[in-house]
């Protein structure tokens, strides 16, 4: 091993390097140097390559030995250590570099006040600092905050990170919000008052929404699209006693925002503590349990619009707009709701109804 360590402009000379000086200075050999310090051959040859650091012991010694103070030993030593830090530090900040050139930091200046910088090692150590990690590379871990399968399609390193930067953030937010202890019956009691704000504007029920919400436990947050996180919705329970439910608040159809709603709330009810469900834009993308995602698509579903109704309305492609605002109306829910679902059942096309899917925009709860 070298006594000199260096990376890029940062050097560190371990203590041997000056000791090696002292000794060629003091023209002898190591072994007799050795002998007059009151160490072995071993000992010294070790702290001259680097292999050993100055103890205590080997400080007194060089001090009686040359007439110096222990303390510059030890200062040497302690300085040489602060340098490897600093060299490490340097290496991690750019390897690093890979995992921060993924993420929009625009968005975290924009959305949760990170400072403005085009420096990288800022950048850096301000998502580090605001995602509560000691190194960006940490996103990429198996284990850490959402769990993928392997092989899953479509998922790519791009996508891990910023869905965990997303789900973190909503984390975050969520702290600022006050709730009682989670209470899954009183949460049920309210899901058809839920249901019945499918038919009112955003600035009425989004205040309501939070008031319910915050009365059963879950702390709920909306967010701004993170670019590349692919990332509609998700829950993530804090403790025994508090959820976080988290939605995209990207202009979406009143059908994809409120049956995502309701998903995240099935979700909720599965309590599933160890569990963080990531509700995808692309299906490929889900990485939860698939009995509990198809669990979650039916209770959204069937609650919004109960088989046995649309059973009844018995639709084709030939029922209208009108036919379809007369049924939601009757069972008390937004028409853009039933216009999706018969697009999605495929009853009628994709391009029919864009007038009933009224687009909800939702600013986020800062």
């Amino acid at each position: 091993m070298s006594n000199i360590k260096e990376y890029k402009d940062i050097v560190a000379f371990h203590p041997g390097y000056y000791i090696t000086e002292i000794i060629e200075d003091m023209e002898m050999n190591q072994a007799e140097f050795a002998t007059r310090m009151g160490t072995t051959a071993k000992t010294l040859s070790c702290l001259l390559n680097g292999q050993a650091n100055i103890s205590n012991d080997l400080a007194k010694k060089l001090s009686v030995m040359l007439g110096t103070s222990a303390d510059v030993w030890l200062n040497l030593q302690n300085n040489y250590d602060q340098k490897l830090i600093e060299i490490q530090q340097a290496k991690d900040f750019d390897e690093q570099e890979e995992v921060v050139k993924v993420i929009d930091y625009t968005y975290f200046v924009e959305v949760v006040g990170l400072p403005l910088t085009k420096n990288v090692r800022e950048k850096v150590s301000n998502l580090c600092r605001y995602f509560k990690i000691a190194d960006l590379r940490i996103m990429l871990e198996q284990d850490f905050l959402v769990n993928y399968r392997t092989g899953v399609s479509k998922i790519s390193e791009k996508n891990v990170i910023n869905s965990r930067a997303w789900v973190q953030t909503a984390i975050n937010y969520s702290q600022r919000i006050e709730t009682k202890a989670y209470d899954a019956e009183k949460l049920k009691s309210y899901l058809p008052e839920l249901r019945s704000m499918t038919v009112q504007k955003s600035e009425v029920f989004l205040p309501r929404l939070e008031e319910i919400f915050a009365q059963c436990g879950v702390a709920f947050v909306l967010l701004p699209h993170l670019k590349n996180s692919g990332v509609n919705g998700a829950v993530k329970w804090i403790n025994d006693e508090r959820v976080v439910l988290a939605m995209n608040n990207r202009g979406l159809d009143t059908d994809k925002f409120w049956f995502s709603l309701f998903h995240e709330i099935k979700h909720v009810f599965q309590r599933k503590i160890k569990t963080v469900f990531v509700s995808f834009s692309e299906k490929e993308m889900i990485d939860a349990n698939n009995r509990l995602e198809e669990e979650a698509d039916n209770f959204a579903t069937n609650y919004l619009i109960p088989p046995a109704e649309l059973k009844k309305f018995a639709p084709t492609k030939y029922t209208s707009d009108d036919e379809i605002i007369a049924f939601a109306k009757a069972i008390g829910i937004h028409p853009g709701i039933v216009a999706g679902r018969l697009q999605h059942d495929k009853i009628i096309p994709q391009n029919r109804c864009s007038k009933l899917k009224e687009k909800i925009e939702l600013e986020h709860l800062a």
